[in-house]
């Protein structure tokens, strides 16, 4: 295995570091303060089309797409130093390049899978930052962690399928520039488990559409992102050539549209883990308790050392991963992709808990990034499958090795 970055890649992360260093910490701020103006709306935040403009000028865009398909022509193994560098800022880098979720996830999913006329009316204008988009997949009522549990209905009628159905935490979905629903749900309950679902594309206008309302995240409205939505789909008519690759492949596109947005969560996480001790290690050098700085009591010391040799242990499996996705493909790099959504969400949930406590009552405010930070972290936890999935499936994969025979 082959970690070192090549030419190309050192000559993007210089052009990334740059970015961040002069638009994205400088305008932190100020996203803050727009995010506050355009409270209640749903909007995106004026910067992000600005910074968006900047990233674009710099040819920093899309990198996160093979370049037959609109994006930077980049493996995993080079995209993932440049995701780290975003993560680094989650709130604001990952859309100014325009590689946030689940737009990059629904950017994916009609690359591969969608036909030339979805393409062309949803991929082209989301590829441009034109639209936004939602994923419509987990439910209130069941539990979604089995996505067979999903009992959205899409029945075909004539030239039609009518869909039926409650969504929840469909990320972006409260965005008014949000033109366009995936939805995941059954077209033939009787199939084999695997066989029901199906995904269609539902433009936002559609009517039987109800975008009720957006969901809190420990009592985060998430409004610079777009919220996370409730929808109520009723009678939802759309053309039977908004289906996406025919009935019966949602699982299938399910899990390929996962398989990267997993890994770009914890490249993303890595950096967020970064900032986090970045900040711990600035905060303890300068504050003193006790008659002495922070940083030379005892337990800070050992918490800056653990902090450090789990970042670098959970970068390593990452590359590893990243490695394994661009030479065997997602399907051989299941058991790694499961691996590091276990333990690198945990691994920068735990190194934010350390920062804050070391920056005291202020590490919980809105004076640093380490509170909203810790959110997103605990709640990659439980989003694409929480922990006790993966587990489950990655240890039933591990005793299969022993009981082939």
């Amino acid at each position: 295995m082959e970690f070192g970055f090549d030419e190309r890649t050192e000559e993007l992360r210089t052009q990334v570091r740059e970015f961040m260093d002069e638009m994205v910490f400088p305008n932190e701020p100020v996203l803050a303060a727009q995010i506050e103006e355009e409270r209640g709306t749903w909007r995106e935040p004026p910067i992000i089309f600005e910074l968006q403009r900047e990233a674009r000028a710099r040819g920093l865009w899309n990198l996160f797409l093979p370049k037959r398909e609109g994006g930077a022509g980049l493996t995993n193994l080079q995209y993932a130093p440049l995701a780290e560098l975003m993560g680094h800022s989650p709130a604001l880098a990952p859309s100014a390049f325009n590689c946030a979720a689940p737009d990059t996830g629904n950017m994916e999913l009609l690359a591969e899978f969608g036909s030339p006329e979805q393409q062309a009316r949803w991929l082209k204008p989301l590829l441009d930052a034109q639209i936004r988009s939602a994923f419509c997949m987990t439910e209130p009522e069941v539990a979604s962690s089995d996505a067979a549990n999903i009992s959205t209905s899409i029945t075909r009628d004539g030239d039609d399928y009518v869909i039926n159905g409650r969504k929840w935490f469909s990320t972006g979905a409260m965005n008014p520039e949000c033109a366009i629903f995936i939805v995941m749900g059954k077209t033939d309950p009787t199939a084999p488990k695997h066989r029901q679902q199906s995904m269609i594309l539902v433009p936002r206008e559609t009517a039987g559409v109800d975008v009720k309302r957006g969901m809190r995240v420990f009592g985060n409205a998430d409004s610079g992102h777009g919220g996370h939505a409730e929808i109520q789909f009723t009678d939802v008519r759309v053309p039977a050539s908004n289906l996406i690759a025919g009935e019966g492949m949602g699982f299938a596109i399910a899990q390929g549209r996962l398989g990267p947005g997993r890994i770009h969560h914890c490249m993303r996480a890595i950096g967020m883990a970064e900032r986090a001790l970045q900040l711990m290690c600035t905060r303890v050098l300068n504050r003193t308790a006790f008659g002495k700085p922070l940083a030379e009591q005892g337990v800070i010391g050992e918490w800056i050392a653990d902090a450090r040799v789990r970042i670098e242990a959970n970068r390593l499996l990452v590359l590893k991963t990243a490695w394994l996705m661009d030479t065997v493909g997602n399907r051989g790099a299941h058991a790694e992709i499961q691996a590091i959504k276990i333990a690198v969400p945990a691994m920068t949930e735990w190194i934010l808990d350390k920062a804050i406590q070391a920056h005291g009552a202020a590490g919980v405010t809105q004076d640093f990034p380490l509170a909203a930070l810790w959110t997103g972290a605990r709640t990659l936890r439980l989003a694409d499958g929480p922990d006790e999935v993966h587990k489950r499936s990655l240890a039933h994969r591990e005793l299969k090795k022993y009981s082939a025979g």
